[in-house]
């Protein structure tokens, strides 16, 4: 499903003449198989979340190569990552990252406006995801009147409405307390188990580390284990 091959990444900053190259991630090697939950720990800095932001197109590596269901998306411009994140990969975030002028049915039902979707059919599916996640009662409240795992609820059926094959979650249950937090991991592997969705997950929480299939750490931008959990 993932495949990542010799992946380096650096940050260039200051001015022509005094440039200096920051590595951030060296020759980062590994597999995420159909299915799997994978979570990649660190410490803040190592890498962790630009390795993210990579496989999600949204910045390009210095060197090396991802493929995305057999797919090499290393080289692809802006409007071509922007079509295959709309078909292959749903998003969930630690700040929910929800439109708060959109009720929590609009924020689901917006990737479906942006792929051109009909009404009838946005209907179906939005309170189909809705009823999955177990907010029928709140469709029509707005983010600020929702709890924070509610909210992260709407993020959830909003990465799910188009049926991605990969979601994505960078630090999924960071702001959250720890009963809704368990909650959430325990929806995350229901949809893993009912779905078949893979989930590539960001996190420095090691409850949530536990709870994946194998755990990538990442160490000052070295990839130094990838551990299959009992």
């Amino acid at each position: 499903m993932l495949k990542i091959n010799g992946l380096s990444h650096e940050f260039v900053i200051g001015k022509r003449g005094h440039k200096q190259h920051v590595p951030v991630l060296k020759d980062i090697n590994f597999t995420v198989n159909k299915g799997e939950i994978i979570s990649i720990v660190g410490r803040s800095g190592s890498g962790k979340s630009t390795l993210l932001n990579l496989i999600s197109g949204y910045i390009k590596p210095t060197a090396g190569s991802i493929m995305i269901k057999d797919i090499d998306v290393t080289s692809f411009n802006e409007g071509k990552w922007a079509d295959f994140r709309l078909e292959n990969l749903g998003f969930i975030f630690q700040s929910f990252q929800l439109i708060p002028s959109m009720t929590a049915y609009e924020n689901i039902e917006l990737p479906l406006v942006m792929k051109g979707i009909d009404e009838k059919d946005r209907k179906r599916k939005t309170n189909e995801m809705i009823t999955k996640v177990g907010l029928e009662q709140f469709a029509h409240h707005y983010p600020s009147e929702l709890s924070g795992g509610q909210q992260q609820r709407v993020s959830i059926a909003r990465a799910l409405v188009l049926n991605p094959p990969i979601i994505l979650a960078d630090e999924p249950t960071g702001s959250l307390d720890n009963e809704t937090e368990e909650e959430l991991l325990q929806f995350i592997n229901k949809l893993n188990k009912d779905l078949g969705i893979t989930f590539v997950m960001i996190t420095h929480d090691e409850k949530v580390a536990a709870t994946a299939d194998r755990v990538i750490k990442i160490e000052n931008g070295e990839l130094k284990e990838g551990k299959k959990v009992s």
